[in-house]
């Protein structure tokens, strides 16, 4: 029997915006070779950004990960996997890519770790930025704090993604500034195996920005304050886990469009 979700205070409707266009999004997570991440945000924000963005996808964010100071996480949309199998095929066989590719896989370990997703059911994509790309390269990083939370169920279960998007979101967008975007795993299949990305994965990512971590701290304990969150929400999600959930501190580099 499907397992009901707690009720929570109804919230006003969050009106629908286009997700920049973006219905499939790649969370990209790179090691590094040790002291070389600022050499590749350097490079990637001055040469990678527009370029890239030419061929149909947007660029939405890049992060130092404050965790690890040889982790870059970075996030890139597309309006289709059509249109992804043509605009990767368009940079990565392009001149820009000849011209800065191997300076920049220099910088890397390992760049597979990848998530193929999409906005959630209640389309909580992410929504363009009034303002734009405000900074040019070399400008200095905004002074902002992105979380990021996924958690990991098993593929063809939905329990947890029902209580993460029904019981969870909704809470914190009443507790606290309303997440960037909710994002789940794209089943499609990869249409750039040039590229690979993580298989058999069932996985929920929110992201949220603050104005600082302490914003980030207050907002979690005044969330986990609620009874419905430490008694039923939470153990819910945790009885739906196929591995303990990551969470990530970003700091966005000076010209990521999530900041």
């Amino acid at each position: 029997m499907p397992r009901t979700v707690p009720a929570v205070p109804a919230v006003p409707a969050v009106p629908a915006v286009p997700a920049l266009h973006s219905a499939v999004i790649e969370l990209r997570q790179y090691t590094l070779r040790p002291g070389r991440r600022d050499e590749l945000i350097e490079l990637f924000d001055r040469e990678l950004v527009e370029t890239q963005e030419e061929t149909g996808m947007t660029v939405l964010g890049q992060f130092r990960d404050l965790d690890d100071p040889d982790r870059f996480v970075w996030l890139r949309g597309f309006p289709d996997m059509a249109s992804r199998r043509e605009a990767l095929s368009a940079f990565y066989g392009g001149p820009v890519w000849a011209a800065h590719g191997p300076r920049a896989n220099a910088t890397m370990v390992d760049s597979d770790d990848v998530l193929l997703l999409r906005p959630s059911p209640d389309r909580s994509g992410f929504a363009g930025p009034p303002a734009g790309r405000r900074a040019q390269a070399g400008a200095a990083a905004p002074d902002r704090f992105v979380a990021a939370a996924l958690w990991h169920f098993h593929p063809g279960t939905h329990d947890g993604t029902r209580l993460i998007r029904d019981g969870l979101v909704p809470l914190l967008r009443r507790t606290g500034p309303a997440p960037l975007a909710v994002l789940v795993t794209e089943p499609a299949a990869n249409t750039f195996p040039r590229l690979p990305v993580r298989t058999g994965e069932n996985v929920v990512v929110v992201l949220t920005s603050y104005p600082d971590e302490d914003a980030h701290r207050r907002h979690l304990a005044d969330a986990l304050a609620r009874p419905v969150v430490r008694n039923e929400i939470l153990p819910g999600i945790e009885r739906a886990q196929a591995a303990a959930p990551v969470f990530l501190r970003l700091a966005p580099t000076a010209r990521s469009l999530i900041r």
